[in-house]
């Protein structure tokens, strides 16, 4: 690689870390000999840089020179800072060089748009065409789909990737419109809509036809900036369910907004990103997608942002506990899963283990639930009813007080043993004591 391509990839790299992807490939796909790398159900491992870079994916734009003028884009037009564009060839040979020295499994290419809409999109679909048909490149590829680009260009590179992803970015359509006047919702949901009936049909002709050309594999995605506009959670939730449902997405994203453009009086002024609330938000998720929750389940009018203190399982709980304590022996799968430390797993152990006996609190720890919590939600033959005892104000400071003490506690015990062999007599004598405190 010469110092020029060097320098552009520097550029572009570090331009591409705020998109978020953690994903897995959805097809297998096998080298035969006659090319390098193959793709596995799996997916992809992943590892993560402190600045939120997966490193086991080459990330990266195509170009970040923009058209669009977004308020809350680093790349945006009216930005004065270094540009840089990468040819579908130099892309081509830059991820070809690195998957042969074992630098990464993968490719998320993503792109400002330059010129206009089609004409990005062919230069992505070009570096995917490429790869697979001149490279023999069987690996992982992820493309961002341009909004706005024709229906044959997005057709034609979801044949080459194995997933692609459409950015709303902005929750609500009024706000993305004040922060991105060039942009609305519907430009983003025509290219979903056009993806997702790609997949419909591909896997329509893959059952009439074994070797059928597979199209976006790995499904689609899409993500959603938070804190930058003042929607709510349960705007958010609702959203997300609503992409779930009709444009059958694989995952949403959530990102706290980033204050990459603080002199835009538009934007809010913060500095730091909201990472409590984006953790809540997938963990919400992951309930609507695992746990048979509803948005209006885990959010609602009474409670449109969801509680940063504890987590929306055990919110949940706190706010039904009319519906507790659940006697794990009777109660059916729906009702187990909602319980506060039983998971999934844990949930289907029980269901099968009781079919041959009455289950202790020594089967559930065995089985994998996390006693110190779910004792106050659960009774069985030996269990008392713990929740009658205490209300729902003192069991969350209850539960949040241990949650810091063990936490506390693992912190000054890890400072404590590094320390006693790193740091001067003085410093170690001090943590000595602060640990003896504790």
């Amino acid at each position: 690689m010469n110092e020029k391509t060097q320098q552009k990839l520097n550029i572009l790299a570090d331009s591409a870390k705020y998109d978020v992807s953690c994903s897995s490939s959805g097809n297998s796909r096998a080298n035969t000999g006659k090319g390098i790398g193959n793709a596995v159900n799996c997916g992809i491992c992943h590892s993560f840089t402190a600045d939120g870079r997966c490193i086991s994916l080459l990330k990266v734009l195509m170009t970040n020179h923009c058209i669009y003028d977004c308020a809350y884009c680093i790349n945006r037009r009216s930005n004065d800072h270094q540009r840089a564009t990468l040819t579908p060839q130099e892309l081509v040979d830059i991820t070809i060089g690195f998957y042969r020295r074992n630098y990464i499994e993968g490719l998320f290419l993503s792109s400002g748009v330059i010129k206009n809409p089609d004409y990005t999109m062919e230069r992505m679909m070009l570096v995917a065409k490429k790869l697979r048909t001149e490279e023999r490149y069987n690996g992982y590829i992820h493309l961002k789909a341009i909004p706005g680009a024709s229906e044959e260009l997005i057709h034609e590179a979801g044949l080459y990737a194995d997933r692609m992803s459409v950015n709303i970015e902005i929750p609500s359509n009024p706000e993305l419109k004040r922060l991105a006047p060039e942009k609305n919702h519907q430009s983003v949901l025509q290219p979903m809509g056009l993806i997702k009936t790609g997949i419909l049909e591909s896997k329509e002709e893959r059952r009439k036809y074994r070797k059928a050309p597979s199209f976006v594999p790995a499904g689609q995605s899409t993500q959603l900036i938070v804190g930058a506009t003042p929607e709510s959670d349960q705007q958010i939730l609702s959203l997300a369910t609503s992409l779930y449902n009709q444009q059958k997405l694989k995952r949403v994203y959530y990102s706290g907004y980033l204050p990459v453009n603080g002199y835009d009086s538009r934007l809010p002024a913060i500095k730091t990103p909201p990472l409590v609330r984006e953790n809540r938000l997938y963990q919400s998720d992951w309930l609507m997608r695992f746990y048979r929750f509803q948005a209006n389940e885990i959010v609602s009018d009474e409670h449109p942002f969801l509680d940063l203190d504890v987590d929306p399982k055990l919110a949940y709980a706190l706010r039904n506990y009319h519906l507790y304590p659940v006697d794990v022996n009777k109660a059916d799968y729906e009702m187990i899963l909602r319980v506060p430390g039983i998971g999934v797993q844990s949930a289907q152990r029980i269901i099968q283990a009781r079919r041959f006996r009455k289950l202790t609190s020594s089967h559930l720890k065995k089985i994998g639930v996390v006693m110190k919590r779910a004792r106050y939600f659960i009774t069985n033959n030996e269990l008392p009813p713990a929740i009658f005892d205490i209300t729902p104000e003192k069991l969350k400071r209850q539960l949040l007080l241990a949650d810091h003490m063990k936490r506390t506690k693992i912190e000054d015990t890890q400072l404590t043993l590094f320390d006693l062999h790193n740091t001067p007599q003085a410093l170690m004598q001090t943590n000595r004591e602060k640990f003896l405190t504790h």
